[in-house]
């Protein structure tokens, strides 16, 4: 959006900001942290509304031991008027006073990120015309551009809007990816997904992006994005996605589709491209999870041996790790010290922060001893005083594929 000239615009999304005929007045991670960009922060937001002086105070001076407030407030709304006169704003009086309430002067016109996406999202709410319905949704999705003050997420007032804004962008983003779903618009549909995932990130918005992919017949595309997402959760939240996303983009990838192919272009596509000899099959969790079903069919059969284990990072007392950077590093090592002592045959799964899961076929306990000697033999260095707690259930079937753990 270009700016017009005598206008203050005013950034809430993200990082504060006000700017003025392309001058930044006040902003940056440190200035949006001063008595001048609160009283700013809450006097522009407040609109035609306007704020109390008692609310105003409070929210300004609740951390100090002021004795007259009325003063420190006079203090605070003098030196903000000198700061806007030596920014260039037109010389009037900015800040407006009646029966107790404060306005910002319309005298100098305002436009507020939040206030238009508040402004856009009621327009598409009672837009009839479904073309211009979706655009007034995309626009205001675009409006938001972060957490709303991200930076005084501890702050009442700031938390409550932020928790209000990130709802009415999330609805946007729901409502216009319908829209565009009934119009078959996929590659606008892809944008969305991908916008919304980098602005609100690990809320699921992955789902768009991979049915516009699916539809648009993207399929390595849509299977790459199901891997990296997977990967994304567990390195951001230590936790496998939501059961939710799970079933979602499990239900996309039975709709992939695939070009006609002999058996040998399909047996080449499928071949393993193997870099080391030895070691493990380290996979993502929905891969591990569809072997370890495939392996519950097979047992149903052969009656083979299989176990399930799990080994996490503990520290000196065998307690879990907290979380850092050094539980970061012992964990890759614990990952290469499994693939490098398991079989070929193995498959290994990052379970979580510091935990990984090895599925050992063909095996036994005494053997599942022996392998866990292997891997701590490759873990361990030195004096380390950090080890590995392992946790062993042998995998039983039924004769109606029910399993034991």
């Amino acid at each position: 959006m270009s700016e017009e000239e005598n206008v203050l615009y005013v950034q809430m999304f993200g990082n504060f900001a006000m700017t003025w005929n392309g001058r930044l007045v006040a902003g940056g991670s440190r200035s949006s942290e001063t008595q001048f960009a609160y009283l700013m922060q809450l006097l522009l937001h407040s609109g035609k509304n306007g704020i109390a002086r008692d609310q105003l105070e409070r929210i300004l001076f609740e951390d100090r031991d002021i004795q007259d407030l009325h003063h420190a407030m006079r203090s605070v709304i003098y030196n903000a008027k000198k700061k806007l006169k030596n920014a260039g704003l037109p010389d009037v009086n900015y800040i407006e006073q009646k029966k107790g309430i404060y306005y910002w002067t319309g005298a100098v016109p305002v436009i507020e990120d939040a206030a238009e996406l508040d402004r856009l999202y009621l327009a598409a709410e009672a837009e009839e015309d479904p073309q211009t319905k979706l655009k007034r949704y995309i626009e205001a999705v675009h409006c938001y551009t972060g957490e709303f003050l991200g930076l005084q997420a501890g702050t009442v007032w700031v938390a409550q809007e932020a928790r209000r804004y990130r709802g009415i962008f999330c609805m946007c983003v729901e409502k216009a990816a319908e829209l565009l779903r009934k119009k078959q618009d996929y590659l606008t549909m892809e944008r969305l997904g991908l916008y919304a995932a980098r602005i609100n990130p690990l809320a699921d918005w992955e789902t768009i992006t991979m049915e516009a992919l699916v539809a648009l017949g993207r399929d390595e595309d849509a299977g790459k994005l199901y891997d990296d997402t997977v990967e994304l959760y567990f390195q951001e939240q230590g936790l496998r996605p939501s059961d939710r996303l799970m079933e979602l983009m499990g239900r996309l990838g039975t709709q992939m589709g695939h070009h006609y192919a002999v058996l040998d272009s399909i047996q080449e596509k499928l071949f393993e491209e193997r870099e080391e000899p030895y070691g493990g099959y380290l996979c993502s969790y929905p891969v591990f999870r569809g072997i370890y079903q495939m392996v519950e069919r097979i047992m149903e059969r052969g009656g083979q041996s299989v176990y399930l284990m799990l080994c996490t990072v503990v520290d000196s007392k065998g307690n879990p790790m907290k979380e850092g950077p050094v539980l970061e590093e012992l964990s890759e090592r614990l990952g290469e010290a499994i693939c490098q002592s398991v079989r070929r045959s193995d498959a290994v799964n990052k379970y979580g922060r510091g935990q990984y899961l090895v599925l050992l076929l063909n095996t036994t306990r005494e053997n599942c001893r022996v392998l866990q000697k292997r891997i701590n033999d490759h873990f361990l260095v030195g004096r380390q005083r950090t080890g590995i707690h392992y946790h062993v259930n042998s995998v039983v079937c039924t004769s109606a594929g029910e399993r034991i753990l």
